[in-house]
Formats: structure tokens, C-alpha cells, sequence
């Protein structure tokens, strides 16, 4: 996730979610690249206007070509319209959504999930979050209930479980007094560690309202202390073995987790995203570890923890108890195998991880076939009885990677309804092929098999991989010798049902540069680096509006190694240059930093959410939903960018360009948020969606001036904000966005 102000972090800390470090050069792709570049002319961009609706403070009632693949007929209850009138951009500390739709608050950070727990009083006080809502609300799933509450039913919109992410901490607000520099007090990082990871919560309909179901034996919390199995290639690896597990088989926690996904056996797929940043390292560990050329000091670097680096959180510094001792990832033990210190703890985090969200008691197991990075969202190609399944996954930091997993399993129909979801997931999920993409400028693309078989993993001169294991551990390692392509930050992905095209959110790059090697050069699949000039003078650099990128399997098949590729929308200000504005965007659908994004069932609509720094002069972040089209349904195009004296022109494929019923915004969010996380019930009549971090922007200083709040959504008057679960509903009744 983007978050461009980072108040939330102690002052000590120099925590960079946008992590950046990647330097590998990928010489294969950029060679490839130079054919395709030349000069061209400067073209200037201009600035949007502001357009503002204001509302009350809590939730509101409101105001080319064609493919060469084949592709299935779409489903009678398709839209191919969109049936709301557009949202205005809004700067209002409140959510607005169309005339004739209700957003209402469902489930906020602190609300108690256990019989007995009593209401949050949200001043810094609340403890227990074991038993509450935690915080930063993400990724979220809807998982139906059958009507005796028993187990699933994947039909029912009546009664359901939500399984949702708490990605990290908006830490000013969640201690009475803001939090303590280090050392911190153990109370505080008990507290902080419990925020984070996931809840899994009951939901239920009685007439039109949707609410939650405080002591429904489903609910659960899991968090960055809950005990996790490592499952799969890497489990017992000696990269894995730590003074809390010596035999390399189990950790504790999840964090950081941002996009979900699920399976088609209905598990819960959660992602650890930027998890590096929750741990520091010693200034001398690179001596103690043998020197800066040493196998696992090149990896700590890859995933952007550098000797010397602080914490985001400081729970190293809570007491000397092994609870907080394992956020140091320093080598200071004396051991060869690290079991008696945490040197390879990091290598335990950066999975999905996957949870049965039926059963509170199950095993929860991080899945290290899946490869190891910063995981955004997983999504699935639709299954087909006798092929192998396709998970789709990006790595979210300045230049990485997309990649796809490819189960060794077929799939069978039989385990849509398992009797052991658990074990079903071990079938599927602990045995594959993990490919990352390789973007050419003809449109089609690459899958490249991270193996250590392959001759430029197995002779990769910058880091030595010991076995298939450490090829997974390491797999931006591994990207980096097979020449995969750098992308502008691969956020959530997501399968179009009807056509099986791939998409992912590529939010945002200030470091995309035009030429040079110090950063990552613009190409085909990353075609802009421009200036977008913010407010009256600030320079906002590279790819600052991101884009969504869109991808075909030849002949559909998820075991395909290659595939075919268009540019599906660039964000842009309405107002900016031709340039700039390629998707041609008008003011009720111009928007910036795509993040979360996900189809839905019942209606086939695409569903947009952004998590923007770039635009919120004029706009508060949004929720767009769309008509998406097909792969291939546009054609080639230059992109002619102009960045500070230079200029340079690149060759794309971008997709039709949008229409007033085929793009709308459809919802903004209060002050200073991120719109995240996104479902449905199975009829297609409410929608869930996360308002995440309101007000995060508000100065530590303004803790005691309740005025000065950045938000004080969703509770209005003088409230502490706070994330929060939102549901859509239509007041007639209806499918959202018809």
C-alpha cells in the first residue's frame, strides 16, 4: 500500500514502505527495450481543477482490435452498463456514494468480537485486542454460512464470515498519549503486535441491515503472536530454523497484510506484504555474518534490510523477553545453524498464508511453494476439472515482479466441497512451478520457471542459491537472473471470470526515470515517467498516476508459459496532457494510484479502489467500478513522455479507452484515507469495502487539539478516527452498480 505521509511511524524509525531494492540490471529485457525507444518532442501537463461535494461525517445516502484468443460468451447477468449516476471528487471528511445507495458502518477498529467485551471507548485506552477489530483495515473475503451455522454455503447472502486483513498501525491514535519512543513499554508493543494480522467475524442479514455478530463462535482473531505452520518446499530448510523453532517447521505472526484472496476449495488466502520493516539489524551484523558478500547478507539487502536499519515499531526494544528478542534479526548467537538466536527470522515472513476461516481451531500454514516477497493479493484462474490451478501474485515495491504459481496438482471437482479444507490446501498449494513475467514489446510476455535447474539461476554470480528451497526464499533473487520484467509496483490482482484475463494494479513509481541506470528505465509494460505537478508548485516524478496492466494466457491454459498483454487504463488527471491522459479520462472517472481491484460474480463488474498521494489536493481516494472490456480490444500507441530536459518516446498496447458507461466513480472516502478491500454477498446486493487509516496525516503534536484531527470518521464530533468496515447497500433493493 501507498502511504505517501507516514505519520504513524515513532520519529526514530526510517521504515520506507515503497521499498526499493531492486539493482539488477536484467540486461536480457532492457537490450530487447532499446529497439523500441527514440526521441521525441516536449509535451507539457497541466494541473486538475477541484471538485468538491460536502456531506455529514458519518456514512451517507447521496447524491482497437480484437483478441485472437478464445474467450467464453458472458453470463446473462453481465453488465454492460453502468447504472449510477458518477460520484463528485470531494475533499468532505465523509463517505459519498450515488443517489439512490446507503454506506453504513459495519465493523470498526476495536469492536469487541467475544461474548462479554464491551464497546471500545476509542480514546487510547482499549486493551484486548485479542478479542477486537484490529486495526488498518484491508483485504477482506465473504465466506457463506449455511443457515443452521454449521459450515459453508457459498450461496448464502443471508448469513456469512468476513475474513479480513489488519495491515499495520495507525499508531498516534491507538495510545492515549500517542506511542512511547523507544524503549517502548511492553504494553504498548503487547498491544500493537495484537492490531495487526486478521479477523475472521460473522455477518448476518435481518431485513435489509447487515450486521455482525459480536459472540458468534466463528469469529476469531489472528495476529502477529498467533503460532503458524511453514508448509511446503521450504519447511525445515536451514534458512527457516530460528531459536523459537529449530527444526525450521513453525513461526508466530503474520504482518503487513494487505491484498487476500481465495481458494476454490474456500480457504482464506492472506498476503505479508512490506513485513521487512517490522525488523532491525545490528550496525556490525554484515561483519558478523561474514562481510557484505556473504549468501544470506546479499539476501537481507535484496528484501531492503540493511545493517544498521531501524525498526518500523521498535518491538525489539519491549524487554528482553524472547517475545520482543525475535524482531532483531541481528546474528548474535553462536551457533552455525542459527538456532540460537533469530538470523533467519525474515525468512519466515513474505508468504501467503493460507486459513480455513469455518474452523477456529484449524492449522494455519504459510505456503512457501508460493515463493516468498512482498505479497499483494493472489487470484486464481478459473479451474478447470483435469488442469492444473494458476495463482496469480504481485510483489509490491519499486521495480519488482509479477508472478504465478502453477500447481503440480490437477484440480478436481470433488474438492470444491472438501471434507478437510486444510489438507485440500496442502494438495494444491505445497507442490508447483513459480514462474515471474517477462514483459515483450510485441505484446506478449514470458513466464520464467524460478528453478534452480535453469542456467542463469543455477550460475547467478550476485548470490549462490543452495537448493529449490532457497529459490523460493529468495525469489526476487532468483527474478533478477532470469531478466523478469521491473514493474511500477504490482498491487492487487484479479481474474475476470468471464474472459479469464489477468489484471494487476501497478499504483505508482516516482522512481520510473527515462534513461539512466540508477532506476528503473521506462519499457513497454511501464511505458510513463512524467512530471505531475501537485497543488501550485510541487514535482511529483515518474509514473505518478500509475496504471492497470491486463494479461492473457495463450489458449487460456494456466500451465501456459506464455501469454499475451495490453495496458487496460492509465490513471491520470482529466485535465492533464494527451500524454499523460492516455486512457482519455473525463472528471467523474479521472483517478490516481489503482490499488485494490477485484471482479465480482454477480454482476461482472471490475471494481477500482485507489490508495493515492498524487491527487489528494483535489480528491479524497475512491472507489471506481468499470466495464472492463477484453485483452486486445485496443491497439498500439506511443507514449511521447517528457521528464525535466529530456524526452522519449515508447511504444505500448493500451486498451479501448473507457466510456461515461463504462467508467464511473462510484464512492469517495473520508479525509486522509486509503480505499481498500473488496467483496460482495453471493446475490450481488451488498458490498464490503475498508476505509483504512482516516486521518492519518494528523501531526503528533495535534494529539491533545481534537480540531486539528486530520478525520474523525466514522464517528463524527470530536472522535479519534479510526478504520472501519463499510457495507453498500441499494435502497431498492438491488445488485450494486445496476
Amino acid at each position: 500500500m501507498n502511504h505517501p505521509v507516514d505519520h504513524r511511524l515513532l520519529a526514530q524509525a526510517t521504515f520506507q514502505e515503497e521499498e526499493d531494492s531492486n539493482t539488477s540490471a536484467n540486461p536480457t529485457f532492457e537490450s530487447v527495450m532499446a529497439a523500441r525507444l527514440s526521441r521525441r518532442g516536449l509535451l507539457r501537463g497541466s494541473v486538475g481543477t477541484a471538485a468538491t461535494a460536502v456531506f455529514g461525517s458519518f456514512a451517507t445516502a447521496a447524491c482497437g482490435g480484437g483478441s485472437d484468443d478464445p474467450a467464453p460468451a458472458a453470463t446473462s447477468t453481465a453488465v454492460t452498463t453502468l447504472g449510477f449516476g458518477a460520484v463528485a471528487k470531494s475533499l468532505a471528511d465523509s463517505i459519498t456514494v450515488p443517489a439512490g445507495y446507503t454506506a453504513s458502518v459495519l465493523y470498526r477498529c476495536g469492536d469487541p468480537i467475544a461474548a462479554g467485551v464491551t464497546a471500545a471507548k476509542n480514546d487510547g485506552t482499549d486493551t484486548s485486542f485479542d478479542k477486537r477489530a484490529g486495526d488498518c483495515h484491508d483485504g477482506i473475503e465473504y465466506f457463506g454460512l449455511n443457515t443452521a451455522g454449521t459450515g459453508p454455503d457459498a450461496s448464502n447472502s443471508e448469513r456469512g464470515l468476513l475474513g479480513m486483513n489488519h495491515e499495520y498501525q495507525n499508531n498516534l491514535f491507538l495510545h492515549a498519549n500517542g506511542p512511547t519512543a523507544n524503549p517502548r513499554p511492553a504494553a504498548e508493543v503487547d498491544k500493537e503486535v495484537a492490531v495487526h494480522g486478521l479477523s475472521i467475524v460473522e455477518v448476518k442479514r435481518t431485513g435489509t441491515a447487515i450486521s455482525y455478530v459480536q459472540d458468534s463462535a466463528f469469529n476469531r482473531r489472528i495476529t502477529a503472536a498467533t503460532t503458524m505452520t511453514l508448509s511446503g518446499p521450504a519447511t525445515g530448510d536451514a534458512l527457516m530454523k530460528t531459536k523459537y523453532s529449530i527444526d525450521g517447521s513453525t513461526t508466530r505472526g503474520t504482518q503487513n497484510n494487505c491484498g487476500t484472496g481465495t481458494t476454490p476449495w474456500g480457504t482464506l488466502l492472506t498476503c505479508e506484504e512490506n513485513w521487512i520493516g517490522y525488523f532491525t539489524r545490528a550496525a556490525t551484523d554484515d561483519t558478523a555474518r561474514g562481510g557484505s558478500t556473504a549468501r544470506s547478507v546479499v539476501s537481507l539487502k535484496r528484501y531492503g534490510l540493511s545493517a544498521g536499519a531501524a525498526s518500523r515499531y521498535g518491538w525489539e526494544t519491549g524487554g528482553t523477553a524472547d517475545l520482543y528478542a525475535r524482531w532483531n534479526a541481528s546474528q548474535s548467537g553462536t551457533s552455525t545453524d542459527g538456532t540460537d538466536d533469530y538470523r533467519h527470522i525474515t525468512n519466515t515472513f513474505g508468504w501467503v498464508v493460507e486459513i480455513d476461516p469455518y474452523n477456529p481451531t484449524s492449522t494455519i500454514k504459510k505456503r512457501t511453494a508460493m515463493g516468498r516477497f512482498a505479497h499483494e493479493a493472489a487470484a486464481y484462474l478459473t479451474p478447470v476439472v483435469g488442469k492444473p490451478l494458476a495463482f496469480y501474485m504481485g510483489d509490491d515495491s519499486r521495480g519488482e515482479y509479477i508472478f504465478k504459481f502453477v500447481t503440480d496438482a490437477v484440480w478436481s471437482a470433488a474438492d470444491a466441497v472438501p471434507a478437510d479444507r486444510v489438507a485440500t490446501g496442502d494438495k494444491y498449494l505445497d507442490k508447483g512451478k513459480l514462474y515471474a513475467a517477462k514483459f515483450n514489446v510485441d505484446g506478449t510476455g514470458e513466464w520464467l520457471l524460478l528453478d534452480l535447474g535453469a542456467a542463469a539461476v543455477k550460475g547467478y554470480a550476485t548470490y549462490a542459491f543452495a537448493n529449490q528451497a532457497d529459490v523460493l526464499v529468495n525469489a526476487r533473487l532468483a527474478a533478477d537472473a532470469l531478466g523478469a520484467t521491473k514493474m511500477d509496483r504490482p498491487e492487487w490482482s484479479t481474474v475476470n471470470p468471464a474472459t479469464d484475463d489477468i489484471y494487476f494494479t501497478l499504483t505508482n513509481n516516482a522512481n520510473r526515470v527515462l534513461t539512466g541506470t540508477a532506476y528503473p528505465v521506462v519499457n513497454a509494460a511501464n511505458p510513463r515517467a512524467y512530471n505531475d505537478t501537485k497543488g501550485a508548485s510541487t514535482a511529483q516524478k515518474g509514473n505518478v498516476n500509475g496504471h492497470i496492466i491486463r494479461m492473457a494466457e495463450d489458449n487460456r491454459d494456466p500451465a501456459a508459459v506464455t501469454f499475451k498483454w495490453d495496458v487496460y487504463l492509465f490513471g491520470a488527471e482529466s485535465t492533464a496532457a494527451a500524454a499523460i491522459n492516455l486512457s482519455g479520462l473525463t472528471a467523474d472517472q479521472d483517478f490516481s494510484s489503482p490499488d485494490g481491484m477485484r471482479f465480482m460474480k454477480s454482476t461482472g463488474l471490475a471494481w477500482i479502489e485507489t490508495d493515492d498521494g498524487a491527487y489528494t489536493d483535489v480528491t479524497n481516494c475512491m472507489l471506481l467500478a468499470a466495464v472492463a472490456g477484453t485483452r486486445g480490444d485496443g491497439g498500439k500507441v506511443t507514449v511521447n513522455n517528457t521528464l525535466d530536459a529530456t524526452a522519449l518516446a515508447v511504444d505500448t498496447w493500451m486498451g479501448k479507452k473507457p466510456t461515461a458507461d463504462t467508467l464511473k466513480r462510484f464512492l469517495v472516502g473520508p479525509s486522509q484515507c486509503e480505499i481498500t478491500g473488496i467483496c460482495e454477498t453471493p446475490d450481488g446486493k451488498a458490498l464490503f469495502i475498508n476505509i483504512q487509516h482516516p486521518g492519518e496525516d494528523t501531526a503528533a503534536a495535534s494529539l491533545a487539539d481534537p480540531a486539528k484531527f486530520g478525520s474523525h470518521w466514522p464517528d463524527g464530533g470530536t472522535a479519534r478516527p479510526r478504520s472501519a468496515t463499510v457495507v453498500i447497500t441499494k435502497n431498492d433493493g438491488g445488485r450494486i452498480g445496476t
